[in-house]
């Protein structure tokens, strides 16, 4: 289950790794990494720009990260307490919400200042989601797949294709179809855009809630049989 909600969000990622890099900068919205090869590369052609937008980009997330992570329990957690990670899920939404107001007042090309505060909030929210993906699982990510990537190409190499854990492989291609989701949608309704970020999460939101629902509906069925004479 927390593999299925992992491939879910990633696709999610891959069209607001889109929306970053096409309207919002030329920087990732997830990618950090990445971010920081921007700003030393922005320091090298004295870019204020591209440095600008790498340093908001990268201080939107960090503060994702260090917002959500209070509201996450760390290490890998049992399935039926997963709706744990939900209160940070739901400040993503609201975040993606926020940034999806933004971007229809800016006709989804934003310039100037209101590009850097989208960018704030797109990459906060990303944030959001890495320590929301970590309280799921240790193993998981979310947001950026290099350590998936490498995982999943040396047990092909080393171990066989047997031992592969192709549902990590599922998470690699999940980035990509979100990519290519994401880049259509933005030359046919720019608009919807925001829309599938949001959506990824509001399903797995869904699914966890309805799990806890039933879980604790089974919970009480069993203590009202245990109570009949």
């Amino acid at each position: 289950m927390v593999f299925l909600f992992a491939v879910i969000l990633t696709l999610g990622t891959g069209a607001a790794n889109v929306a970053a890099f096409t309207r919002l900068g030329n920087v990732f919205a997830s990618v950090m990494t990445g971010n920081l090869v921007l700003l030393g590369l922005a320091a090298e052609r004295l870019s204020v720009t591209l440095a600008a937008h790498a340093v908001i980009a990268i201080a939107g997330y960090v503060a994702g990260v260090a917002a959500a992570a209070r509201l996450v329990p760390t290490g890998q957690m049992p399935s039926w307490r997963m709706h744990r990670v939900v209160p940070a899920l739901l400040v993503e939404v609201v975040l993606l919400a926020v940034f999806t107001v933004g971007w229809e007042l800016t006709g989804t090309r934003p310039q100037g200042a209101s590009q850097l505060i989208l960018l704030a909030i797109a990459t906060a929210a990303m944030g959001t989601q890495s320590a929301a993906a970590r309280g799921l699982s240790s193993r998981v990510s979310t947001t950026y797949l290099t350590g998936t990537l490498t995982t999943v190409i040396a047990m092909l190499v080393t171990q066989g294709e047997k031992r592969v854990q192709w549902r990590e492989a599922w998470q690699i291609l999940a980035m990509a179809g979100g990519a290519a989701v994401g880049g259509l949608v933005l030359v046919v309704a720019p608009a919807a855009l925001p829309a599938l970020p949001i959506a990824a999460v509001v399903a797995v939101i869904w699914v966890i809630e309805a799990s806890e629902r039933l879980r604790r509906g089974d919970r009480q069925q069993k203590v009202a049989r245990g109570r009949q004479p």
